[in-house]
């Protein structure tokens, strides 16, 4: 993913470097910005739901959730905060990737944010994918040609929400800002 600057890159140079995967993108900051070795990229196992699609390369739309407690919002103030979040992904400079950290603590993952209803918001807001160290649903019914490197696959919505958004997160190892 690339952290946003005084201005986008070319569409050019994005579409250069989906055609790499990780490893070899790795290999390359080894050798222009060796003192980068040891950051920008998940140190922990995410699960891919789509291994046959592409790389992503985009710039970070963050996020924080939680699922374990409810929201301590009222509902109309939680749904303005979702709509909140929602100008904000579709916002900036593109293409998009959310990255969401599950702040729950040793239960991340318990509730999944994400399934068929997030996955074909996100991608109609300009999202490529998305990248979380919570759980994601609904892997059958997943909006086409939108990736997800997530935590687990899980079965429930549990009590899910947004905390905060726009901000730093560390989603397994990786610490990530929002333009």
């Amino acid at each position: 993913m690339t952290q946003t600057t005084a201005a986008p890159l070319a569409p050019s140079v994005v579409e250069a470097l989906a055609r790499y995967d990780t490893p070899t993108i790795c290999n390359a900051m080894e050798i222009v910005a060796p003192e980068r070795r040891l950051i920008g990229f998940t140190t922990k196992p995410l699960v891919c739901p789509f291994p046959e699609l592409p790389p992503m390369v985009g710039y970070a739309r963050t996020v924080t959730i939680r699922s374990v407690v409810q929201s301590g919002l009222p509902a109309a103030e939680q749904a303005k905060r979702r709509i909140a979040y929602y100008e904000y992904v579709g916002t900036g400079f593109g293409p998009r990737i959310a990255v969401i950290q599950d702040i729950d603590g040793p239960d991340i993952g318990y509730g999944a944010f994400w399934g068929e209803v997030q996955s074909n918001v996100h991608k109609a807001l300009g999202c490529l994918g998305v990248v979380t160290d919570g759980s994601v649903r609904d892997v059958p019914q997943w909006a086409p040609g939108f990736q997800a490197l997530a935590g687990s696959i899980g079965p429930s919505h549990a009590w899910v929400h947004a905390e905060s958004f726009g901000g730093e997160v560390r989603v397994a190892g990786m610490t990530v800002r929002s333009d």
